[in-house]
């Protein structure tokens, strides 16, 4: 077990080191002889983890899609069976914070689109299983999937630079694209959390 342990920390050890490579370099500076050096690990031992350096951003885009399955479930635990949960945690995911999971996604992302775009085959895939889980959302499924669209839009704009809001408006997009979930597939209004006896 410690061998197992210690095998998945020198992996995550390696993830870590490529996301910030690509952070603070963009993608050229990811390189396996570049990780090895941020890690202190020799490029035999990089590529015991990983062969090669497409296995490496497949690594980085599986860990990110982990983390955001991970948080996007975490957020819409506390409403389960809600009708809009989920499109809510799916919006809470990307406006409120750019941790850790945007980062490695971010990473993974421009790392696979300059190197090889079928790459970004399992991103693909994990959309269209987040798209189908907002279809079955409770809510309509044209507000649903804008709820996502936007909330897609407010990451790429996070990852290029492309004048994403910050602090006071950040938040009032956040809770305008909140309400719009507050219509049930039927039209009825959803009783906030806070507003229920």
């Amino acid at each position: 077990m410690t061998t197992e342990r210690t095998r998945q920390d020198t992996r995550g050890q390696i993830l870590g080191a490529a996301v910030s490579l690509v952070g603070r370099e963009g993608v050229s500076g990811l390189t396996i002889e570049r990780v090895a050096g941020e890690v202190g690990l020799s490029k035999g031992g990089v590529f015991y983890h990983f062969p090669s350096k497409e296995a490496l951003i497949e690594g980085m885009i599986g860990r990110a899609l982990e983390y955001a399955d991970r948080e996007i479930a975490w957020l819409a635990s506390s409403e389960a069976e809600v009708p809009g949960g989920f499109a809510r945690a799916y919006a809470r995911a990307t406006f409120g914070h750019k941790g850790s999971a945007h980062l490695d996604v971010s990473g993974g992302l421009l790392a696979a689109v300059a190197n090889d775009p079928d790459l970004l085959e399992p991103l693909r895939a994990r959309y269209g299983v987040w798209q189908d889980r907002l279809l079955r959302d409770g809510i309509d499924p044209a507000t649903a999937t804008l709820v996502r669209l936007a909330a897609d839009g407010l990451w790429f704009a996070d990852l290029f630079g492309f004048a994403a809001p910050e602090g006071r408006l950040r938040k009032e997009l956040l809770a305008a694209l909140l309400s719009l979930t507050d219509k049930t597939r039927d039209g009825r209004r959803r009783v906030p959390l806070k507003e229920r006896p």
